[in-house]
């Protein structure tokens, strides 16, 4: 059989680009070769695409060629510039490897839509959905599951601090990795981290904060037939997670642990699960989703945030909740592969 040919899209112009570039390295290094024949096309900080030999840190130096999405359908894959004249690369499927902005939003999936090549992942909707927690939490509300008391601030509105509990959480509405996300312990701290919000989103939130664990789950899947990989804990010995904006996030977190199988009660883990699914489907996801989410002292599973493609580097916690659950990182891919294509190629 012939392999298929493979889009690896990474990097992009969000704040998230060097964590996109981990995640597509340790996606290439579990590819299936006899399967699969990648061609790799990063995206600079400054929005030029290029074709090139992986996604290794020095990528852009290896003289890569300009390539583009065609969203021409008759082509169904690459444009790539070679000598002043375009060559074209038909593609069978998409991973996009992009994180946050850009990546989370739909905005490539729509760009995928109109080329008309199947991809791995959240359509246009849910991906905007997921990426705006304010709307996440609407919808989620909407189907009974239960979500943090928060406010909306858009545009140089200010919110009443007499209306607050504090501590409160001030984030920006649509990014991820905890990019911009302050905790406030009283009203003389609000202004500053609404500015800091603001530096990544127009739109935020503030959010008064769960008094429970932190959780998450991986699920993969279309429709009624989900894998829900093993419930993990993030377990912190002091502030809040944000593994992402360490240094040396590989070597380990300076304030956390994920603990995964997580350390609950059997019954709280399958809870989870189950929410974590229904999430997933409320929110209309497909292929793949991490929802991360509050247990508290109660019982009470609280919606925290959906990650429509989440960190797949060598720390990141969906591959490692899924190998814990038995599917190793070379079989999730295969799945998500599977899943993008039409039924009558898989």
């Amino acid at each position: 059989m012939a392999r298929l040919k493979v889009g690896i899209i990474f990097g992009g112009i969000s704040e998230e680009h060097p964590i996109s570039l981990k995640s597509a390295r340790e996606i290439a290094r579990n590819l299936d070769m006899e399967k699969y024949e990648p061609f790799f096309v990063g995206i600079t900080r400054s929005g030029d695409w290029r074709l090139c030999t992986g996604p290794d840190a020095d990528w852009e130096k290896g003289d890569p060629r300009p390539a583009v999405l065609s969203p021409d359908r008759s082509v169904r894959g690459l444009l790539v510039l070679d000598q002043g004249r375009y060559e074209t690369i038909t593609l069978d499927v998409v991973l996009p490897v992009l994180h946050g902005k850009f990546g989370e939003d739909g905005a490539i999936q729509g760009l995928l839509e109109l080329s008309g090549i199947p991809y791995a992942g959240c359509d246009i909707q849910s991906s905007a959905l997921c990426l705006d927690k304010s709307l996440a939490y609407l919808v989620a509300a909407s189907v009974g599951i239960p979500t943090p008391k928060h406010w909306t601030v858009t545009g140089e509105e200010s919110i009443d601090p007499g209306l607050l509990t504090f501590p409160v959480f001030v984030k920006p509405a649509r990014s991820g990795s905890s990019f911009g996300v302050t905790k406030v312990s009283g009203k003389e701290e609000l202004p500053g981290a609404l500015e800091t919000a603001r530096k990544y989103d127009s739109k935020v939130l503030v959010e008064e904060a769960v008094d429970g664990s932190e959780i998450g789950c991986a699920v993969l899947g279309h429709g009624q037939e989900l894998i829900a990989g093993e419930v993990d804990h993030i377990a912190l010995s002091h502030g809040f997670f944000r593994i992402h904006q360490e240094d040396r996030p590989e070597t380990g977190s300076d304030n956390s642990v994920a603990i995964v199988p997580a350390d609950i009660p059997e019954e709280a883990r399958a809870l989870v699960a189950e929410r974590a699914k229904a999430v997933y489907l409320a929110l209309g996801c497909r292929g793949l989703a991490r929802v991360d989410m509050f247990l508290t002292e109660d019982g009470q599973v609280v919606l925290n945030e959906v990650n429509t493609f989440p960190g797949m580097t060598s720390y990141s916690r969906y591959p490692r909740m899924m190998a814990a659950a038995g599917l190793p990182f070379s079989e999730v891919i295969d799945r998500l592969v599977a899943l993008a294509l039409p039924t009558d190629v898989r």
